[in-house]
C-alpha cells in the first residue's frame, strides 16, 4: 500500500519530453580524492580543532598522528583492499580508525558498536572480514578468543570506549572480498536474511563531497554533525564531510538521537553549523515553534519519506535529500526556505533534482524512459553510482548497462531502485513509494524477507510472514506471523531477544503474533495481502478498548486509571500500532525503537505539558512506570499552567 505524496495535482508536461535529467558536471571530475583533501587540512590548519566532543577536542594534527599510530599498529596484519569491520560508536576514537583504514587502503566497514553477535557472525562468514575493531567484550566469540591487537585510540567523549582492540580471524572459504577500487562499503537488507555490502569507490565518495561543500558553505570555523547512526551510509557523508572541508566534527551523544526536543538543544549547546539527520527525528521539530538562537545554517534530511514542509520560522536551509546506498548517499535534493511560498505547508515535498554528476530517468518495466508526467522505476546512472555489491551476481541483477539505443552521456551503467516516481515537467522528481516488498521503517531500509529468515533461524519456527501495514497516519510497521514447530511452545516474548541479535532495532516487528496457519490466496501461496489487511484492521480498532483476544487491557478507560496512565497507554498503542500492550510492557521490549520513543516524548508533551527526557523513558522498567513520572509532574505544575 502507498501513501499519496501530495494533494496537487501533477502539471501538464509536453508531448515526448522524456523522463530523464541530469546533475551538473562535477566540479572536479572525481579527480580530488577524499584522503587527500583530509592532510591537506593537517598540513594547512594543523592546530584547528577537527573533532570537538563536549569539553574534549583533538586537532588535526592530533588526528592525523592518532590515525599514524593506528595504522602503523595494523599494517602488518591489514593490507590495502582488506575489509576492515568498525564496532565503534560516533567518537575521536572512530574518526581516528576511519582516517587510519583510508591511510592503509583498507576498506571501511561500518557496523555500529552493538551490531549483534549474529549479524556480525552472518558478515564475517559472507565476507572476508578478516579484522574487527571495537570492544573487546561486544565482538562476537570467534573474534574474542582469536588473536588480537591493543589499539592506543582516543578514549574521550559521550560515546567513547576504554579499550579497542583489532581482532583477527581467518575468514570462510568462498567469503566475497571487496572489488578493486573500493574505498568504503555498507550493509543493506537482503531478502536471504543476510544483509548485502555495497562497495563505494573514492571519487563517488569525493564527487557527493564537492556538492556538499558547494551547498552548504562547510569550511574552517564550522561545525559538522557527527549524528547518524554509525551503520548506515549517511554516516560517511558526515564524517569525511568535516574532515574535507577544515570545520570541526562534533559527535552526538547518544540520547540525542531518542528526542528531537534534545537534538534541538545539543544544535545549540554544540554550536553545531551544519548537520545531518534522519527524517523522522526532523518532522516533530517542525510541528512546534523553530528553536531560536542556533547556528545551524544547513539541514540535509533523508533516510524517509517527508511529509510536509518547513514554516516560516525556520532558519535553516533544509534539504530533503533522496539516495539509496547504491547511489553514494545523495542523488537528488530539494532546497527549502523559510522564505518559500509553501513554506509550513503539510504537502510533502518533491526530492528534487540530481546532483552533479548523476543521472536519473523514469522508466517502465523494460527499462525504457517514460514521457514526463508518467509514473514509473527510477534508475540511477553517473559518477555517483557504487561499485556494486560484494556478491557480484546481486550485482549482476541491479547494475544493468544503459538500454541499447538510448544515449546517457557519461552514463555507463544503471542502478535500478525498485522506488516509484514521477518527473514533472520542470525535471522535479516526486517520490511516490516502492515497487517491490522493501519498506522503510525509521529511516531504515527493511526486506521483510529477512526478518522472516531471522525468526526462522530459530529451530522452534516452522515459518514466519512479516507484513508492513501502516498506521493511521501513513507511517509503516512490522507485524509478524509465525508458525511453530511440530511439538514447541511459542511466545512473542521468548522469540525477540534472539531475534534481536541478527537484525537491527528497526527490522523488529513491533507485533508478532503466533499463528496455526496463514491465509492462502487462489493459488494457494501465502495471502500477505490478506495478513496486511488484518494488521492494519487489528491497528486501527482502537476505540473498542480491547485486545485482540478479546480481553480489556490494562489501564484503557479503566474507571481507576490516573491521567497519566490513560494518555501514556493510548499513545504507545497509538505510536507501536500494538492496541493490546498494558501497562505493565516495557517500552523498548514492545518494539519502540529511538525514532518511536522520539514521537512518544512528543505526544506526552503536547497532551499533558509535560516534558520528559528520552533517559527517563528508557530507564523506566514499564509503561505504568512512565505514567506515574507524567502524573506525578502534572501534579507539581501551578493550577491553570
Amino acid at each position: 500500500m502507498t501513501q499519496p505524496m501530495t494533494a496537487r495535482t501533477p502539471a501538464p508536461t509536453p508531448a515526448g519530453v522524456l523522463s530523464i535529467a541530469h546533475g551538473a558536471r562535477p566540479a572536479t571530475d572525481g579527480g580530488t580524492e577524499v584522503l587527500a583533501r583530509f592532510e591537506e587540512w593537517v598540513r594547512r590548519s594543523p592546530d584547528v580543532p577537527a573533532v570537538i566532543d563536549g569539553a574534549h577536542s583533538w586537532t588535526y594534527r592530533q588526528i592525523g598522528a592518532a590515525a599514524d599510530e593506528a595504522a602503523a599498529a595494523l599494517r602488518a596484519r591489514v593490507r590495502p583492499g582488506d575489509l576492515v569491520g568498525v564496532c565503534l560508536d560516533r567518537s575521536a576514537a572512530l574518526v581516528v580508525t576511519a582516517v587510519a583504514l583510508a591511510r592503509l587502503g583498507a576498506v571501511y566497514l561500518p557496523l555500529g558498536p552493538r551490531p549483534g553477535e549474529r549479524r556480525t557472525d552472518a558478515v564475517t562468514e559472507d565476507l572476508n572480514v578478516g579484522c574487527l575493531i571495537g570492544d573487546p567484550e561486544l565482538l562476537p566469540p570467534r573474534h574474542r578468543t582469536g588473536d588480537r591487537l591493543d589499539l592506543a585510540l582516543p578514549g574521550e567523549g559521550a560515546n567513547a570506549t576504554t579499550t579497542v582492540v583489532a581482532a583477527f580471524a581467518a575468514p570462510d572459504a568462498g567469503a566475497h572480498s571487496a572489488p578493486a577500487g573500493t574505498f568504503y562499503a555498507v550493509l543493506t537488507s537482503g531478502s536471504t536474511g543476510r544483509p548485502k555490502a555495497v562497495a563505494v569507490g573514492e571519487p563517488a565518495l569525493a564527487g557527493l563531497l564537492d556538492w556538499y561543500r558547494a551547498t552548504t558553505g562547510l569550511g574552517p570555523g564550522d561545525r559538522q554533525s557527527l549524528l547518524i547512526g554509525v551503520a548506515f551510509d549517511p554516516h560517511l557523508l558526515e564524517l569525511w564531510a568535516g574532515l574535507t572541508s577544515g570545520a570541526a566534527l562534533v559527535p552526538a551523544p547518544d540520547e540525542v538521537r531518542w528526542d528531537s526536543v534534545v537534538l534541538a538543544d545539543w544544535w545549540r549547546t554544540a554550536e553545531v553549523s551544519v548537520a545531518v539527520a534522519a527524517t523522522p527525528m526532523v518532522e516533530p521539530l517542525l510541528d512546534r515553534p523553530w528553536p531560536q538562537d542556533l547556528r545551524l545554517r544547513h539541514l540535509i534530511v533523508g533516510g524517509d519519506r517527508m511529509r510536509r514542509r518547513p514554516g516560516a520560522a525556520v532558519t535553516a536551509t533544509v534539504h530533503n535529500a533522496y539516495g539509496p546506498a547504491e547511489a553514494t548517499v545523495v542523488a537528488t535534493t530539494y532546497a527549502m526556505h523559510g522564505t518559500d511560498s509553501a513554506a509550513g505547508t503539510d504537502s510533502a515535498p518533491p526530492i528534487g533534482h540530481p546532483v552533479p554528476g548523476v543521472t536519473v530517468l523514469v522508466a517502465d518495466p523494460e527499462g525504457r524512459p517514460v514521457e514526463r508526467g508518467t509514473e514509473g522505476e527510477l534508475l540511477i546512472g553517473g559518477s555517483g553510482l557504487a561499485l556494486g555489491y560484494l556478491d557480484p551476481e546481486l550485482t549482476a541483477r541491479r547494475f544493468l548497462a544503459v538500454p541499447e539505443g538510448l544515449e546517457l552521456p557519461g552514463v555507463e551503467r544503471v542502478y535500478r531502485t525498485g522506488d516509484r516516481v514521477r518527473m514533472a515537467a520542470d525535471g522535479q522528481l516526486e517520490f511516490l513509494g516502492r515497487l517491490d516488498d522493501q519498506v522503510k521503517i525509521s529511516g531504515v531500509r527493511i526486506e521483510p524477507a529477512e526478518v522472516e529468515a531471522a525468526f526462522e533461524q530459530d529451530p522452534a519456527v516452522l515459518s514466519a510472514v512479516v507484513t508492513a501495514p501502516r498506521t493511521a497516519d501513513g507511517r509503516a510497521r512490522l507485524v509478524a506471523y509465525v508458525r511453530a514447530a511440530a511439538g514447541a511452545g511459542l511466545t512473542a516474548d521468548a522469540l525477540l531477544p534472539a531475534l534481536r541479535t541478527w537484525l537491527p532495532e528497526q527490522a523488529v516487528p513491533s507485533d508478532v503474533r503466533i499463528v496455526d496457519s496463514f491465509p492462502l490466496d487462489a493459488n494457494g501461496k501465502v495471502d500477505r495481502a490478506e495478513l496486511t489487511r488484518r494488521a492494519a484492521e487489528s491497528g486501527l480498532s482502537r476505540s473498542g478498548g480491547t485486545a485482540p483476544d478479546g480481553t480489556a487491557p490494562d489501564g484503557d478507560g479503566a474507571a481507576d486509571a490516573t491521567p497519566g496512565e490513560r494518555l501514556v497507554l493510548s499513545a504507545a498503542r497509538d505510536l507501536l500500532g500494538r492496541p493490546g500492550i498494558s501497562l505493565a510492557d516495557n517500552f523498548t521490549e514492545a518494539g519502540g525503537t529511538s525514532v518511536l520513543a522520539a514521537r512518544l516524548l512528543t505526544v506526552i508533551e503536547k497532551d499533558s505539558g509535560i516534558r520528559l527526557r528520552a533517559p527517563e523513558l528508557l530507564r523506566q522498567p514499564d509503561l505504568r512506570a512512565v505514567a506515574r513520572l507524567v502524573d506525578e509532574r502534572a501534579s507539581r505544575q501551578p493550577a491553570g499552567a
